[in-house]
């Protein structure tokens, strides 16, 4: 088993059967699918509807991927789990169950009930770093965390105070905000590597490459995993001249597909996954399902249909 690395990595929905219940083989399929293009996967994050989920569910989510990827031959793909919790001590136990069932890191959201100031959020993360038994990652998603918006000072004194606390998701899509925190020298980490800066959308994967970025974690991952692999691999190379353009043309097709599947949100991801590989639609309440129309519009979106004809050309 692999230890967390730069790259691709998908925020994996959670698929559930008419009844909300976990559809684990689904899930798991679709997880070994991710895996073959070389995507890694996030378990229990944001898209995958962690806030409504069981601990039990968590932790059985974790295990049935691990044990998937490695009867696949595909044991050398780590697992990140969403170990956020709305108190320090539910996240520590989120990180804890997340390390024994095979998770390699864990992304810990802000949480946004009280609308916490830095002195908060501080505690909060050091004692976590300081108690989990794995890296962590800071997670920084305004959206769906009561507003609070992390600043890069608060991220790197954070960092600074927890060697483990070892990257950040940033999906304030922020490219000044990144580049100053992957730039900044930081005292060693409990991985042995330097502080790994994530693009929290794939739209600024690029921008976010030429200051430091170490990868992206993108839905659009979930249904083009090929052609996000293949802009990740095409970043590696110089960015200059004939290259640079290649890159940029690949990059506006995933951009362009990244705008449209953000609006169209977890339910509408899952109805476009629900037609590309009959994984199942349902949403756990209150979520709805997206209307029949929302995702026949969905797939027939130019934007969506490109960059699904770049994903079948590989």
């Amino acid at each position: 088993m692999s230890e967390l690395t730069e790259g691709i990595l998908a925020p994996v929905p959670c698929f559930f059967d008419e009844n909300e219940e976990i559809d684990y083989a689904a899930f798991t399929e679709h997880v070994v699918r991710l895996a073959v293009a070389g995507v890694m996967p996030v378990v229990s994050g944001s898209m995958g509807e962690a806030i409504h989920l069981e601990r039990d569910e968590r932790i059985k989510l974790i295990k049935e991927t691990r044990k998937a990827l490695d009867a696949a031959d595909l044991d050398s793909i780590p697992i990140m789990a969403g170990a956020g919790g709305l108190s320090t001590k539910q996240a520590i136990q989120f990180a804890t169950d997340a390390a024994e069932a095979g998770a390699v890191s864990v992304l810990v959201i802000a949480p946004g009930y009280y609308g916490l100031g830095e002195a908060n959020l501080t505690d909060y993360y050091t004692k976590i770093a300081a108690a989990s038994p794995i890296p962590v990652l800071i997670y920084n998603f305004p959206a769906v965390s009561g507003g609070i918006d992390m600043s890069s000072d608060l991220i790197l004194e954070i960092a600074s105070k927890s060697p483990n606390v070892v990257g950040c998701k940033l999906t304030c899509a922020s490219v000044a905000k990144l580049g100053r925190i992957a730039q900044t020298p930081l005292p060693p980490r409990t991985t042995g590597k330097p502080f790994l800066a994530l693009c929290g959308f794939l739209d600024f994967l690029l921008p976010g490459i030429t200051v430091g970025a170490g990868g992206s974690i993108t839905g659009v991952a979930n249904f083009a995993p090929k052609t996000c692999q293949k802009l990740w691999n095409m970043c590696q190379q110089p960015l200059t001249g004939e290259t640079l353009k290649e890159i940029n043309a690949l990059h506006l097709i995933t951009a362009n597909a990244d705008a449209v599947a953000s609006k169209a949100g977890i339910a509408g991801v899952k109805g476009l996954l629900h037609e590309l590989y009959g994984t199942p639609a349902n949403v756990r309440s209150p979520l709805l399902a997206a209307p029949k129309d929302a995702v026949s519009e969905l797939v027939n979106n130019p934007a969506i249909v490109r960059v699904l004809e770049v994903e079948k050309s590989l």
